[in-house]
């Protein structure tokens, strides 16, 4: 069986952004974040191997979803530092997800639901808006402006 040329199995910042939908400077930020991993070239360019691609597609379905790129960091470190991850790798991170996920799903259908009347009352009522300050929160806090210093 013939081999690859290892240089092959390395692609240029551009290449990896075209191919994952992203920005050249998305994948520097995910880097930064320790979501992803290049080498240095001897010209000190970035290369990256095709795995990021699974990666950035698994962190753009995630931010998506609403979950931080704190918490799928997280999830990342879960993953086997060489090779693919496995289907039982990714059934674990979407467990830990799964009631957090459910807990955002029903909180946007009950604020689908009832926001054509949160529109029509007009009221910008802070201590009994259920969607700006549900509970009153922000008044146990104290009297003056929480949100906007």
């Amino acid at each position: 069986m013939p081999q690859l040329d290892p240089d092959l199995l390395w692609l240029k910042p551009g290449q990896v952004a075209e191919r994952a939908g992203v920005a050249v400077s998305a994948l520097h930020y995910y880097e930064s974040l320790g979501l992803i991993r290049s080498r240095r070239t001897a010209g000190n360019r970035r290369e990256y191997r095709r795995g990021p691609l699974r990666t950035i597609a698994f962190i753009r379905t995630a931010q998506r979803l609403g979950v931080s790129l704190s918490r799928i960091r997280e999830a990342l470190e879960q993953l086997p530092e060489e090779g693919l991850p496995t289907k039982r790798d990714w059934a674990r991170i979407s467990r830990q997800w799964y009631d957090e996920l459910t807990e955002r799903i029903e909180e946007l259908t009950a604020l689908r639901d009832r926001f054509s009347n949160c529109i029509g009352c007009g009221c910008l009522s802070l201590t009994a808006c259920p969607y700006s300050n549900p509970d009153d929160v922000l008044g146990r806090e104290g009297v003056g402006a929480r949100r906007f210093p």
